[in-house]
């Protein structure tokens, strides 16, 4: 007969190494699953520490500041069971460290689960610093009805400790998540569970983080897969990019036929009794099941909630941005404001003596939209001093009107501008450049790039533009003004520039690079795809563009990560280098 388990999903906002607050943030999620009679709460991968800890985990007094934490926890725990991530540094003298979770109710910790899987590739390097789990595996009772316990990259693996628990007794298994964001991942999680399901026969349950953390954005999308007689299905599923407590019963099937024998007598693994069946019949509570966002609209969402965390995190509340009244600055204050309302952003004209007219006023009329404040500082006096003050050591005597000095020139002067006032009034500086830019270098080292975050470096240039006219769509009006939108792309730093006189058009460039960066392609691998507009020469140059701005990159500051292959944790490649494929 199928029962009936009583599930709170806590998609938590734990922040690294907040001890402290992380427990509270725990207790608060376990009082109110408590308060609606939720038979278990399952919290996020990590909930304790936050997540990535990274080498806090290499700190023996760190591991023990945790332990302290657990149990601070789990004494508030009472009839309703949690189990939450944590990171086990048992017997300390070993220096072993584990990624677990724990399984609490009544006041005490009933057992832990190491996982056994550890991811080391994409943004993940868990080889560093955790231990493989390798103790038998065990199942816990709660409300009646034996759960198995699994953590992340465990659920990913065909024959693992999902089928194994779900062979050995398990009728549901909670798999606690620290799942990053990248573009297509919510379905790829649904896939591989679905796949898990059909092979375990029991219903999974994915309770995945959500929040920033420095470049990564953890988007919550928390559900679970439920096997049926057409096949597996997503029985409930939460909001993503949302803190939320979601409280709803699931079908839990009954225990599966595995042969003549009774199923009691081919159980492999023991029980540790958590929490007693549930005596009395109670109202149903039916599951979420919110939909799928848009690609776009989930890429903003990625974008707004990893601003919104790293500045808050870090201890900032405002920010100031460089308004060039390009599309690039254009949808970063847009997502700024997004992310911490428009009082917290503070936009900064710096126009030059060749700035268009237009610069400057589709600049005002974007701040006017979004409603934040901007001041206006001209560059020439310190343009015209400095040009002055160097003529006596270059080469010749001069710096050419627009050549490369010059135009470097002017962007490091703004960067000195927009330092100068975050310092003044204790801003942090977001920067503008998309990841077409990072990618071929096209920037200024101290320039352009100086500031503590970067929002749309992993956004190609393309992208930007869809998520602009995306946004102004969702608000029914122009946010970001139409001829942002229009206009040819220029840094504006000599006469008439347009950004294709340095590179090829953007929807020539972004394949190109996609297929460079995102794939690992080879440059006679891009040459064979024949993209439009791509010949031979103009790969070769671009390829190389992408190799000799590495350097640039590793001095840039980091960003969220949108897409499969970031540069930083996803894409680690040497600078110098010479290897020409």
């Amino acid at each position: 007969m199928a029962d009936t388990l009583r599930l709170a999903i806590a998609q938590l906002n734990p922040m690294v190494g907040d001890l402290d607050g992380n427990v509270a943030l725990a207790l608060d999620a376990l009082g109110e699953a408590t308060e609606a009679g939720a038979d278990v709460v399952v919290m996020p991968e990590m909930t304790i520490t936050g997540y990535p800890p990274e080498d806090l985990v290499l700190k023996p007094g760190f591991l023990a500041d945790v332990r302290a934490a657990l149990e601070k926890f789990a004494a508030g725990t009472g009839r309703t069971a949690a189990v939450i991530g944590f990171a086990d540094g048992g017997d300390v003298a070993s220096k072993d460290v584990w990624n677990a979770v724990a399984v609490c109710a009544g006041g005490k910790i009933h057992g832990t689960y190491h996982k056994r899987h550890l991811p080391n590739y994409d943004v993940f390097d868990e080889v560093r610093h955790f231990r493989a789990g390798q103790e038998s595996l065990e199942l816990y009772e709660i409300a009646g009805i034996p759960v198995g316990v699994t953590i992340c990259e465990d659920s990913w693996v065909a024959g693992g400790p999902v089928a194994q628990l779900a062979h050995g007794g398990a009728r549901i298994v909670l798999n606690v998540n620290g799942s990053p964001f990248r573009i297509g991942k919510q379905q790829t999680r649904e896939v591989v569970i679905a796949t898990r399901v059909e092979e375990a026969g029991v219903p999974i349950v994915y309770a995945n983080l959500v929040g920033g953390q420095d470049e990564l954005v953890f988007d919550g999308g928390s559900f679970v897969m439920s096997p049926s007689a057409d096949g597996p299905v997503v029985t409930a599923r939460c909001a993503s990019f949302r803190e939320s407590l979601e409280i709803f019963d699931v079908v839990v099937p009954p225990a599966r036929d595995l042969g003549a024998e009774p199923y009691e007598s081919r159980r492999t693994y023991p029980f540790v009794r958590v929490t007693p069946a549930v005596a009395s019949k109670r109202t149903p509570i039916v599951p979420p099941l919110v939909e799928p966002l848009s690609e776009l609209a989930e890429t903003w969402e990625t974008l707004v909630m990893g601003t919104r965390d790293y500045v808050m995190k870090s201890g900032f509340s405002k920010v100031a941005i460089a308004l060039s009244g390009g599309v690039d600055s254009s949808i970063v204050a847009a997502v700024a404001v997004d992310a911490l309302g428009p009082d917290n952003v503070y936009g900064i004209l710096m126009p030059s003596r060749y700035s268009s007219d237009h610069s400057v006023s589709d600049a005002k009329r974007l701040a006017a939209n979004l409603g934040f404040e901007t001041s206006i500082v001209a560059i020439e006096p310190a343009h015209a001093a400095f040009t002055e003050m160097l003529l006596p050591i270059v080469s010749d005597g001069k710096i050419e009107v627009g050549d490369l000095t010059d135009q470097n020139l002017q962007s490091r002067i703004r960067g000195t501008v927009l330092m100068a006032m975050a310092n003044e009034h204790d801003w942090l500086v977001l920067t503008t450049g998309n990841k077409s830019e990072a990618a071929v270098g096209y920037s200024t080292l101290y320039g352009d790039t100086a500031g503590a975050y970067a929002v749309i470096r992993d956004v190609w240039k393309l992208t930007v533009y869809e998520l602009c006219h995306w946004r102004n769509e969702r608000e029914g009006r122009e946010l970001i003004p139409l001829n942002v939108l229009t206009k040819a792309p220029s840094a504006e730093l000599k006469p008439d520039q347009r950004d294709d006189q340095s590179l090829p058009p953007y929807d020539v460039l972004d394949p190109v690079l996609q297929a460079y960066v995102e794939s690992d392609k080879t440059v006679a691998e891009i040459i064979a795809m024949e993209i439009d507009g791509a010949d031979p020469e103009m790969v070769r140059r671009v390829c190389r563009l992408v190799d000799i701005a590495e350097f640039k990159r590793r001095q840039t500051p980091l960003g969220t990560r949108v897409t499969p292959k970031a540069f930083g944790r996803d894409r680690r490649m040497p600078i110098v280098n010479r290897y020409r494929g």
